[in-house]
């Protein structure tokens, strides 16, 4: 160990250096954390030549002055010696200590490495160096005799294999380090080399010297900035508050983290504000992106404080409003729920109330007084509440702006609807960008070189200037008070724009353990925490707490808020937060997390909130908590009709509880919350799933042996058959499911599975035996003791029986049964008027009026039931219901419209795997494509498709293919006729054991307008 004073050499006991008796100071060692850094390789060339001969002192004394000039850069560059190797050395650049400029210090360390050991005079001792930068885990390794600093990582690796493949006195680097350093380095592209151990071929880079070139061009950071007021965005949002009083305005500001979106509206906000606009206020955050309506349920509590007069109810909801409307309220509020008719809605009507009861709200809200509605951070809100929002944002009601923020890539689609006026932010101009340095700064005159160095070095980019000033504070180069600083001694480099992240850590080693261990708390909880959570789960002293507190506020890592009582603090950026977030190992992030879920359990504050604490738990690694969390987490999300977002927790659960322990208990569990995730994703359109969550639930039922279980399972994977199987597997399947369900005696679970057995016949071609399947559970369910299994209701099976029966028999060429079928389908989704029950019923009467020969009152009903899909994300029925109003255009001559449409069908059928319905848009496109002209693509997707209708089983489908190859094929000699009068009888064949009577008409007439004309075409017209 060397003494920091004055270099000399002290031993690991001693309290004062004996050279100039300087004190020593007792160092803890680092803790272990990940950080970014540059690791540096380096060793002798040939270094066992030189010692081979040697006695092992001789050897020592060969190679210790390379060793030396190698210690030697390390050090005057600030790096450390990790390890060494003998005959080389292993250093780190960016840690213990976090240094933002620690790849252009190690390739400078490099060259001065390289330099040294020329000087030594020795030409036999020639040295080749690697480097790399990259996330690697810092640790103490202590032995009998010593402790070392170790770096443990894939970035070691890449590191070591570039040092040996460079040649003599070469300094060979990675891609990554070169990018952090150009600008200050110099460098040579290699190309790309494969070493050893790694699959790909690697580029590398020689470094050929250092250069006096400014680094700030190479990277650019990102997060919330110091406000300089920006004219022509102001004055837009001006312009739209003005005119406001008219119809309602919406702005949506866009731009890269740390542009300057959130304080140029909050600042705009203020103004409306003292104007006497009441604000309403919401932020969304990247931590509640998965729990559903977290961002309008800050919304919500903002706009009920708008709407109260006493301050004991402000946040309750209108008791102008009607109880459902009331009830939806207390939903998104997780409030207690006492209304009997919440209980019975659908999740979609739910949805929808929650929908009108915002609306409602802000429309009350907006009559009283002038309002400005404030969403922040966009591109992470919440699923569940982005519909909601979207709502609010195209309502049409004057004296209401809305303004919204999002980085560029998370624009929502339903921006464009609102008519929103949309303003990308940009950098400061450079006159901006010095007004922000002179407010940071100050106006002396002794600074101006320096704000021009910080102009150019930034780009005038809010954040960096503001982390460039802060950096250079926090170094001691500039000392006094914000607003009012000067030089305390010239100022070097400035660093790198991208190495915000070095400038974050740099700071975060200056703060105590305690000041470090409250960060790492408040980083596990998000952008913002409250003094209470990090007080019982820190356990520090009340004093120590407050201390550290100040500490953390003065030095703008954690920033108290004025909001009573809970005493917020929030990250200046979300840049701090992550560094101190993504610098904890495993283990440390663990305990973290685990002790933030105590205190959250232990106060009661949460416990209507499982999404948050299925967080903690799944990162704490308590598997049985986030099991119980997330399951808790998707029922509500499923109650709220937030199905994507069920279907997530419902994975989530599923994988915590698969890593607890083994117990017959465990996998009927891990079974029965399968069996009730399928609505979530069936829903959801996610079919793969929704067959594999049937599938792993029937294995594990086996494997238990429970009959009961097994049913139901197999019940979820044959539903799924149908959509994602082959027809002959889903019949198997269905058969054996509803043989089971009948010999088990439970009522719900043999009527699901006769629907869908009945709609498996229906895929493969077998119409009579699907309607009479069919048949039987519409009777099953008609009856007083009608049932279905958890998840669905007695009426929206006996609609789904219904509509599959109508769509059945309409195929048959029976009319009136379709017809009589399709009133009953319809009279329940009348009654129920759920979004869900209208698709269905839709669906029916879409292929009901095909049937009749009227395509026009087809598409229309068609389009109704492809807006419900859209408005309710009801993601299983899209498929088909574009599919059919593809045919419905096809059949009314609007061939172009009918192109797009059976295009997207297809598309939307192949990303849920709807097999069928990709067979048969490919059918009814090719059709179209023939009519546009395309005559050779409609037969080779004609073919394809009848191939593989034939391969997998979808013998309608053939038959449909078939008539659709002969009516496009040319005729054009004697062997065309032959191949499309096979073609037609092969269609024939197939339609008659069917008993399709329209395709059967249809393909005789066809057959038999070209007998009665061998020699031309008109029976084809």
């Amino acid at each position: 160990m060397l003494c920091f004073a004055c270099q000399s050499t002290i031993g690991a006991d001693d309290n004062w250096c004996a050279q100039c008796g300087a004190a020593v100071a007792k160092r803890l060692d680092p803790d272990s954390e990940q950080r970014f850094v540059t690791i540096l390789r380096a060793d002798v060339v040939d270094s066992t030549g030189l010692v081979a001969d040697l006695d092992p002192e001789e050897a020592v004394s060969r190679l210790e002055p390379a060793l030396a000039a190698m210690r030697g850069a390390v050090r005057q560059f600030g790096g450390i010696v990790s390890k060494e190797l003998g005959d080389g050395l292993a250093a780190v650049f960016g840690a213990p200590i976090a240094d933002d400029n620690h790849a252009p210090l190690a390739c400078h360390a490099a060259i001065e490495l390289v330099r040294r050991i020329g000087g030594l005079g020795d030409p036999a001792l020639q040295v080749r160096v690697g480097l790399h930068s990259g996330r690697v885990v810092t640790y103490m390794v202590a032995s009998e005799y010593s402790k070392v600093y170790e770096i443990g990582g894939a970035a070691q690796h890449l590191a070591a294999r570039l040092e040996a493949v460079a040649g003599p006195n070469q300094i060979y680097a990675s891609e990554a380090c070169q990018h952090l350093a150009d600008g200050n380095v110099q460098f040579d592209y290699l190309g790309r080399k494969r070493l050893k151990g790694f699959s790909e071929p690697v580029p590398i880079y020689r470094v050929t010297g250092a250069t006096n070139v400014s680094s700030w061009r190479v990277r650019r950071a990102r997060s919330v900035a110091r406000f300089v007021n920006r004219v022509d965005e102001t004055g837009l949002l001006r312009q739209l508050a003005q005119n406001a009083g008219a119809s309602r305005q919406t702005a949506l500001l866009i731009g890269d983290p740390g542009i300057g979106k959130s304080r140029l509206v909050h600042e705009f906000v203020d103004e409306l504000k003292r104007e006497g606009w009441r604000p309403v206020h919401a932020e969304c955050s990247p931590n509640l992106q998965g729990a559903p309506f977290s961002a309008l349920k800050a919304l919500m509590l903002s706009m009920l404080e708008g709407t109260a007069a006493d301050a004991d109810i402000r946040t309750e909801p209108p008791t102008t409003l009607t109880g459902i409307a009331r009830s939806a309220i207390n939903a998104v509020l997780d409030r207690p729920i006492s209304d009997p008719e919440w209980g019975e809605l659908e999740p979609h009507a739910r949805g929808r109330a929650i929908s009108d009861a915002s609306c409602a709200i802000l429309e009350s809200l907006v009559a009283r007084q002038r309002t400005v509605i404030l969403v922040e951070d966009l591109h992470w809100i919440d699923r569940a509440s982005e519909a909601v929002v979207a709502a609010l944002a195209s309502l049409q009601i004057p004296s209401l702006l809305v303004l919204l923020t999002s980085r560029p890539n998370g624009i929502p689609d339903w921006i464009a609807r609102c008519n929103a006026e949309i303003a990308a932010l940009r950098s400061l101009a450079e006159d901006a960008g010095r007004e922000m340095l002179d407010d940071i700064l100050g106006r002396s005159a002794n600074m101006a070189d320096l704000k021009s160095r910080v102009v150019l070095h930034t780009a005038s980019v809010p954040l960096f200037i503001e982390e460039v000033c802060r950096g250079l504070k926090d170094s001691g180069i500039l000392r006094g008070h914000w607003g009012d600083l000067a030089l305390a001694r010239p100022v070097g480099e400035l660093g790198i724009p991208s190495s915000i992240q070095g400038v974050i850590a740099a700071r975060l080693d200056r703060v105590s353990r305690e000041e470090r261990s409250l960060l790492q708390i408040a980083a596990a909880l998000g952008p913002r925490s409250t003094e209470v959570i990090l007080r019982e789960a820190s356990g520090l002293p009340e004093p120590v707490l407050q201390r550290c507190l100040a500490v953390l506020d003065r030095s703008e890592f954690l920033v108290k808020i004025d909001i009573e009582p809970d005493r917020v603090l929030e990250f200046p950026h979300e840049m701090v937060r992550q560094v101190i977030y993504d610098s904890m190992v495993e283990k440390v992030r663990e305990g973290v997390h685990a002790r933030i879920l105590a205190t959250l359990e232990g106060n009661g504050s949460s416990h209507d909130e499982p999404s948050r604490l299925c967080y903690h738990a799944m990162r704490a690694k308590d598997w049985q908590k986030a099991f119980s969390y997330g399951r808790t987490a998707a029922r509500k999300s499923l109650a709220r009709s937030a199905f994507a977002d069920a279907a997530n927790y419902f994975e989530i659960a599923m994988t915590a509880l698969d890593k607890t322990p083994f117990a017959r208990s465990r996998e009927a569990d891990a079974v029965d919350l399968r069996i009730e995730a399928r609505t979530a994703f069936m829903s959801a359109g996610k079919v793969a799933e929704w067959f594999d969550l049937g599938r792993d639930a029937e294995e594990r039922a086996n494997a238990i042996d429970d009959i009961g279980r097994k049913v139901a399972a197999m019940a979820v994977r044959s539903g799924a058959q149908n959509f994602y199987g082959t027809p002959v597997e889903a019949i198997e399947t269905g058969e054996e499911v509803a043989r089971l369900a009948g010999e088990w005696g439970n009522p719900g679970w043999l009527n699901l599975a006769q629907y869908s057995l009945g709609q498996a016949y229906f895929i493969a071609g077998r119409y009579r035996d699907a309607e009479q399947m069919l048949g039987q559970a519409c009777l099953r369910l008609s009856g007083p003791d009608a049932s279905a299994p958890p998840g669905t209701t007695p009426k929206t099976l006996e609609l789904l029986c219904c509509m599959m029966k109508s769509v059945t028999h309409t195929t048959l060429g029976e009319i009136d049964m379709g017809a009589e079928f399709h009133q009953r389908a319809t009279a329940i989704a009348n009654e129920s008027n759920r979004p869900f029950d209208r698709v269905g019923a839709g669906y029916s009467g879409g292929c009901l009026a095909l049937s009749r020969g009227n395509p026009g009152e087809a598409a229309a009903v068609l389009e109704d039931a492809f807006a419900i899909t859209q408005k309710y994300g009801i993601r299983l029925f899209v498929p088909v219901i574009t599919c059919h109003l593809g045919i419905a255009y096809l059949e009314q001559g609007r061939l172009a419209d009918a192109r797009v449409t059976l295009v997207e069908a297809r598309e939307v059928a192949r990303s849920v795997s709807y097999t069928s319905i990709v067979l048969r848009t490919s059918i009814y496109l090719a059709l179209a494509l023939s009519r546009l002209g395309d005559a050779p693509a409609a037969l080779n997707m004609l073919r394809e498709a009848r191939n593989t209708a034939r391969q997998q089983g979808f013998s309608g489908l053939e038959a449909e293919a078939l008539f659709g190859e002969a009516a496009v094929s040319p005729a054009s000699n004697e062997n065309d006729r032959t191949s499309i009068l096979h073609k037609l009888r092969a269609a024939i064949a197939i339609a008659s054991s069917s008993g399709t009577k329209p395709l059967l008409h249809r393909a005789e007439a066809l057959l038999n307008g070209m007998l009665a004309d061998p020699q031309g075409e008109p029976w084809r017209h």
